[in-house]
């Protein structure tokens, strides 16, 4: 795929830097909150978190169709649309977020209940902290689309700081429902350093960030712009693959919890160290989504770009995987305590699939940058799989793990050849040029082949949605 150029290590160095950091932060949060808390009020901690990446994960959908739409704009030449559609976007968002708040409370006593929580306290905080980081996907995805990495690495770490001091200093405090709110408020410190970096960003010029800009080229896309029905279909489609990829991430937590409660902070120890590695994932995707989008729209890809993605995360897989195996129950014991080290004989199992999961992730959002819509169809296939097997290993540590390790094995590989097809079917294989291109209407084909086969969408594909 390349040698990395000095533009790509410019690029991506921010977002690596900040990926440490929120593992760092990561790591010292799952160690001291477990701590801090009880064996079942650690289990439900971890559910809380887990009905908040859930319940965010519109807020990544509305982030790639906020890159796709930006991008598509300001590579056609009409960039002056951008202002005002993200103000009124972030209007609607933040009526939204109120809206959401009031509705949680005059349910949280049913969803308590379905939860099957120890307590009251959390519900409200962590599904309002939701809320917000969706309001914040629209700030960030601005910051990508106009690959302001710097300031984007600033606000993933300032999210990640403020979230690991505010869980542990309220956890200590009022337990499950103090680190439910130190979450709320470190999302609502987050999102007001991004609405404020992100409209600096808009008031600059594309390519002003200190960045080698990759916007500018002689090519001219044949589609006439994004409209609403290409912005529709670019959310529902990372809408639901994202929510299935949260899914599939939590799916055997809270299988788990539903069927062994009384055991569920065992599993969830060796759940968010395994775990810690697709929020990895998360971050770096971060310079993988507007690159695969902005070289997409030139006619070239971006594969160079997803290998480096790749290598990165390769490091603290290979760690991950060899620690759960060669010395689990000494680090279980070590970091969460004897009381949450029973899971321990599953530890590599389950970190094995969650590298895999990492690979999916990485893959889906790059299909999402391209505008490939299938990938939905795969990811649902394997979440159906996974609350199948996750469902017949009945609360049982190891068998829990090795369902979620073949399925998430299963899923990759679908995934990894589903890029290869793309890429062959639209002509852009592993030669084709990396930095913009000379495309014309009749190769920016996409997924659907020559230009003659009929008509495809702004993204140059044809999918579901």
């Amino acid at each position: 795929m390349g040698e990395p150029t000095a533009g790509d290590i410019r690029r991506v160095l921010p977002i690596v830097a900040a990926g440490a950091a929120v593992g760092v932060s990561s790591l010292l949060t799952t160690v001291l909150v477990a701590r801090l808390l009880t064996s079942r009020g650690y289990g439900a901690l971890i559910v809380l978190i887990g009905l908040f990446l859930v319940l965010s994960m519109p807020g990544t959908a509305l982030l790639v169709a906020v890159v796709r739409r930006i991008t598509a704009w300001e590579t056609e030449g009409r960039g002056d649309r951008v202002h005002a559609w993200v103000v009124r976007v972030h209007r609607i968002g933040a009526a939204a977020v109120i809206v959401l708040a009031l509705a949680i409370w005059l349910v949280r006593a049913p969803l308590i209940s379905a939860l099957s929580l120890p307590g009251p306290g959390g519900v409200v905080e962590i599904l309002t902290a939701a809320g917000i980081w969706v309001l914040l996907s629209i700030d960030r995805g601005l910051l990508q689309a106009r690959q302001d990495y710097r300031n984007l690495s600033i606000n993933l770490v300032l999210e990640a700081v403020t979230k690991t001091a505010g869980t542990i200093g309220f956890a200590a405090l009022w337990g499950v429902t103090g680190a439910a709110l130190g979450i709320l408020v470190s999302e609502v410190i987050t999102a007001v350093h991004a609405r404020v970096t992100a409209m600096a960003a808009l008031a600059r010029a594309p390519g002003l960030t200190g960045e080698a800009p990759i916007l500018a080229t002689e090519w001219v896309p044949a589609a006439s712009t994004h409209t609403a029905r290409h912005l529709a279909a670019d959310m529902v489609t990372a809408l639901v693959s994202l929510a299935l990829l949260a899914v599939l991430q939590n799916a055997d937590v809270i299988g788990f919890d539903s069927q062994a409660p009384h055991h569920s902070g065992s599993y969830a120890a060796i759940s968010v160290p395994s775990k810690a590695l697709v929020f990895g994932a998360l971050v770096f995707v971060n310079y993988l989504l507007p690159e695969s989008a902005i070289r997409w729209h030139q006619g070239s890809h971006a594969l160079r770009q997803l290998g480096h993605t790749l290598m990165i995360l390769a490091l603290p897989a290979v760690v991950l995987v060899g620690v759960a195996a060669v010395a689990p129950k000494t680090l279980l014991d070590v970091v969460f305590g004897a009381k949450l080290a029973k899971a321990a004989p599953a530890f590599s199992t389950l970190a094995l699939a969650m590298v895999f999961l990492s690979v999916t992730v990485v893959l889906t959002v790059y299909l999402l940058g391209v505008g490939y819509r299938w990938v939905v169809l795969l990811l649902a296939l394997g979440t159906g799989a996974l609350i199948l097997f996750t469902l017949r290993a009945h609360g049982n540590y190891l068998a829990t793990a090795r369902a979620d390790l073949g399925v998430q094995a299963t899923l990759a590989v679908a995934t990894a050849l589903a890029l290869v097809a793309v890429h062959l079917r639209a002509g852009r294989g592993w030669s084709s040029a990396e930095g913009g291109g000379t495309a014309t209407a009749g190769t920016e084909t996409g997924d659907g082949g020559p230009a003659d086969q009929g008509p495809v969408s702004e993204s140059g594909y044809r999918g579901p949605g």
